[in-house]
């Protein structure tokens, strides 16, 4: 056992102007000065640093497997400068020793608590840090380089979201796949499926593993249940080699009430606000950081910066904004507190967004930032600097919920609901929207995608292709949950592996491809994606056909008269030469049929084009009498396309 004498004090990573910022709430590379850090002393003799904030403790010192959990051991020392940080160099310490910091806290009480900036934790339900500075030699130079071409605004986006654990299992072991053998498998799905990204739900450690990841406490660390963080690296790196972009979960909103983790973990509220008004989370019983606090502003906005920076990741998908952005969230009357101006704002929330999202993407502006906002919450998606929040996307949950909604109506009502059809167009552009079919919508008794589709096993399949074809033909990014893509038929369970058995019957094999075929679609024709974000890229051609359920729209791209007709049947009863006008005369070629055949529909079509008749119709001199198939969307290409 060492004694107290091997702890060097006065050794630190720390500079006057990094306490300086930290106490201003603008120090967002925490990670690369505190928690525990590699170095040596004057003597050169190696060990780590440890450092933590707990501006209440009485004491703190370092326990751990090097020194058999004796909090006598190595006591660190609060720095002079009134920062609240504790420190101390420890020799021969190594990598992958177990520790804890051992605190008295401001009530007396001995806890052992996590190091909040730990880059790796013993796997679930054991809670210890472990000492650990990834050593990778990343391969995706070309992927980073040209990475602004991919994750830009006026890219094609097709985000295939995946929780890690239940993705597919080992069929021998039964147990979920490491992160290196996901890097074997999923990096050539997501390729063979056209894919463009996947989003991970959040892969930070969390004790509960049944939260999915949503009730993070490792805002450093990788989860271990899946391998290191050097492990985690690969995976990314094999995404990136088949130029699939990868966004992360990120969950600054509120964190879990563990007495190991952050909670009270100097004996105050140190983390999360002190009012509980304010700092307590009535639907997920857990804590809401204090954002008004300038430490915790800097140690979330270094967690936002760490994964971008140290992972590679592309994107970050902000969970819950709305939870954050309003102080009466999912409370009644009488337990909120208004903010200085009487307001109902979380002023302070709103701030450290704006600061997150301008940090992130000044240095690096070829990144994404997603808001999961299920409010009207004005300008989420515009800059900083014009009173926006800064986002780079926002989850567009209003379509989500009315298309689902209109797609489990039976045929026969779905005139009466047409405007749920049409409704998000009249906002489409107010923000840049993604469009999800996520996680949430597949959980909780709400049902597998394709059973939330009305009618029988035909009319189902079929109203989910056209449900799929819609959304890929929608202005906005597009996001679907794990299993959707062939038909998953029973709802999400995150002990259990996808039905993956399920492709074995030819209507699940078919459903698989109409997917890939759309994502092939979107990545070949500009139009489906170039101008996503303004109004200049969608036009109607009829909106207003409710008693048949008939919609029909244009999509634009840059190009002059570069545009993709998209017309929807949305009954079972076939329409026969139906017109459509259109903007151009000249050979219009079908591009995708999703009653063909070979996608498990009845072979109703167009004969893979026609030519458009010099009649006029919706305001237009040329127009298509199509033949349009029971529960369908068509595709058709512009003459100058073709």
């Amino acid at each position: 056992m060492k004694d107290k004498k091997t702890v060097e004090h006065g050794l630190s990573l720390l500079t006057d102007y990094d306490i300086f910022l930290f106490k201003q709430g603008t120090h967002y590379t925490l990670f690369d000065k505190m928690g525990a850090q590699k170095t040596a002393n004057s003597k050169g003799v190696e060990g780590v640093i440890f450092s933590v904030w707990a501006p209440n403790a009485q004491k703190v010192s370092v326990v751990g497997s090097f020194n058999h959990w004796n909090p006598e051991a190595h006591p660190l020392a609060a720095r002079w400068d009134s920062s609240g940080i504790w420190e101390g160099f420890i020799p021969s310490v190594n990598k992958w020793d177990l520790y804890k910091f051992h605190i008295v806290n401001s009530r007396g009480e001995h806890k052992e608590k996590i190091d909040p900036l730990s880059r790796l934790f013993e796997v679930p339900p054991k809670t210890s840090s472990i000492v650990h500075w990834p050593e990778y030699e990343w391969g995706d130079e070309e992927w980073m380089a040209n990475r602004h071409k991919h994750t830009s605004l006026s890219a094609p986006w097709s985000v295939y979201e995946v929780h890690l654990g239940s993705w597919r299992h080992d069929w021998a072991t039964g147990h979920s796949l490491s992160y290196r053998e996901l890097a074997e498998q999923l990096p050539k799905y997501c390729k063979e499926m056209g894919f463009t990204a996947v989003e991970f739900l959040p892969v930070m450690e969390h004790p509960f593993y049944g939260s999915w990841g949503y009730q993070t406490l490792g805002y450093f660390a990788p989860s271990s249940r899946y391998g290191t963080p050097e492990d985690f690296m690969f995976l990314i790196d094999e995404l990136h080699q088949h130029e699939i972009a990868v966004i992360l979960d990120w969950v600054p909103s509120h964190f879990p009430v563990d007495d190991f983790g952050l909670a009270r973990y100097d004996g105050t509220a140190l983390y999360e606000h002190e009012d509980p008004q304010k700092g307590y989370h009535p639907d997920w019983g857990s804590y809401i950081f204090n954002y008004s606090r300038n430490e915790v502003r800097s140690y979330l906005i270094s967690s936002a910066l760490f994964w971008i920076d140290h992972y590679h990741a592309d994107a970050l998908r902000i969970d819950a904004v709305a939870s954050m952005l309003y102080l009466d969230y999912s409370r009644e009357d009488g337990q909120w507190q208004p903010n200085i101006y009487g307001g109902r704002e979380n002023l302070e929330a709103i701030s450290l967004l704006q600061d997150m999202n301008r940090e992130l993407y000044g240095r690096f502006p070829d990144i994404q930032t997603i808001a999961e906002e299920s409010t009207a919450w004005p300008m989420v998606t515009r800059p900083v600097f014009l009173g926006g929040l800064g986002f780079g996307m926002k989850w567009n949950m209003g379509w989500m919920n009315d298309s689902l909604s209109y797609m489990s109506l039976d045929s026969v009502f779905r005139s009466y609901h047409h405007n749920q059809l049409t409704f998000s167009i009249w906002y489409a552009f107010s923000e840049n929207f993604m469009l999800p079919l996520s996680h949430d919508e597949v959980v909780h008794g709400k049902g597998s995608l394709i059973n939330k589709m009305s009618g029988d096993w035909w009319q189902k399949r079929a109203n989910l292709r056209t449900l799929l074809g819609y959304m890929w033909t929608h202005p906005g990014k597009k996001l679907l949950f794990m299993g959707g893509e062939f038909g998953q038929g029973l709802e999400w369970n995150h002990n259990t592996a996808l039905e993956w058995h399920l492709l074995a019957r030819p209507e699940h094999q078919a459903l698989q491809q109409w997917v890939k075929d759309l994502n092939t679609a979107l990545k070949e024709n500009p139009p489906l994606y170039e101008l996503d974000f303004s109004p200049e890229g969608f036009r109607w051609v009829d909106c207003t056909d409710w008693q048949q359920s008939v919609i029909a729209w244009l999509r634009k791209g840059k190009k002059p008269d570069d545009y993709i007709l998209c017309v929807c049947n949305l009954t079972p009863v076939p329409r026969h030469h139906y017109r459509i006008g259109v903007p151009k005369d000249g050979f219009w070629k079908e591009l995708l049929n999703s009653d063909a055949t070979i996608y498990g529909g009845s072979g109703i079509g167009n004969a893979g084009g026609m030519e458009a008749d010099p009649v006029a119709s919706h305001g237009y001199s040329h127009s298509l009498p199509l033949e349009l198939p029971p529960l369908s969307i068509l595709l058709f290409s512009s003459p100058s396309r073709a």
